[in-house]
């Protein structure tokens, strides 16, 4: 029977769109699979060598002043007070910043020079915020080697991934938003406050969430600010077990914690290696998993 007979036959070019179709969802998930699989392969291969030394005591004692037994309370907590504190510097400074920029300034050569030097700012190594945070705050701001110098020297190095979020979230909502708010007598700052943060609030969460991975795993600009090898804390107290650092101390974390153990110090064990890894990592996922889970639900309030 002819395909004029049929009218709704698909036709042989509408096959072979279908074909290209199949091959480049085909494609597409097979590059989904290329980058899921060696991820969770280091992350298992990671956690079954850390295994041997994997448990509450481990989290929860002071390593050793070799490092060669013990836990690794006083880095976690570290990490966790580096990725607060400069999480608290540099969220209001950059969704602010990102706002002024999306919604208030004009469309001159300033803001653009600006928007370059923001773009800019994020492809700096990380060696040279080190630096530049020595000159700044060590020396200059007279701060030393302390968690808040390294905390800000972090800020710094994350600023633009929150500026460039807090954009692109802002942009995202429509115009149509703030017109119809502006039409209703609404001021500029009203119609942002009440319309505009509501809708793009789950995509600033994104560069909220880069950010504290970066300020977790990062080593080098904390290495001349404020990390050190090991520090003579006593945890024995409630009050100290939960904040052992003050921000005009030096700290331990994590990531410079794994480059002593795994590079510095001759006969350390595996297992406290891999087991300091592991920790790190989980330590990130769940910061990572609840983060995301609250831009989801936050997602899932929008009306459009």
């Amino acid at each position: 029977m002819s395909a004029v007979d049929h009218p709704f036959t698909a036709s042989p070019h509408e096959h072979r769109k279908r074909q290209r179709e199949k091959i480049v969802r085909w494609l597409m998930l097979g590059s989904t699979f290329a980058i899921i699989i060696p991820v969770l392969t280091v992350i298992i291969y990671l956690f079954v060598k850390a295994a041997p030394v994997l448990s509450w005591d481990y989290i929860t004692e002071n390593p050793s002043p070799l490092g060669k037994s013990g836990g690794i309370w006083l880095p976690l907590m570290g990490t966790f007070y580096l990725v607060l504190v400069s999480l608290a510097l540099v969220a209001p400074i950059g969704i602010l910043a990102g706002i002024y920029i999306n919604e208030y300034a004009p469309d001159n050569w300033l803001t653009r020079a600006i928007g370059m030097a923001v773009t800019s700012l994020a492809g700096v190594p990380s060696i040279v915020h080190a630096l530049f945070g020595v000159g700044a705050f060590v020396l200059t701001l007279g701060m030393g080697k302390s968690l808040l110098a390294a905390s800000c020297t972090i800020a710094v190095m994350t600023i633009p991934v929150i500026v460039t979020a807090t954009r692109e979230a802002l942009a995202a909502v429509p115009m149509a938003f703030r017109e119809a708010c502006w039409n209703m007598g609404a001021t500029k700052w009203q119609t942002i406050r009440t319309i505009v943060l509501p809708n793009s609030v789950s995509g600033i969460l994104t560069g909220v969430i880069l950010e504290v991975s970066r300020a977790a795993g990062e080593t080098a600009p904390i290495l001349f600010t404020g990390a050190v090898a090991s520090v003579a804390i006593s945890t024995d107290s409630f009050d100290r077990k939960i904040a052992p650092y003050d921000l005009t101390e030096p700290f331990m974390a994590m990531s410079y914690h794994l480059h002593v153990v795994a590079e510095k110090i001759s006969g350390m064990p595996e297992a406290m290696k891999y087991g300091t890894a592991a920790v790190l990592i989980a330590l990130i996922l769940i910061i990572n998993s609840i983060s995301i889970t609250l831009r989801v639900w936050l997602r899932s309030r929008k009306k459009w």
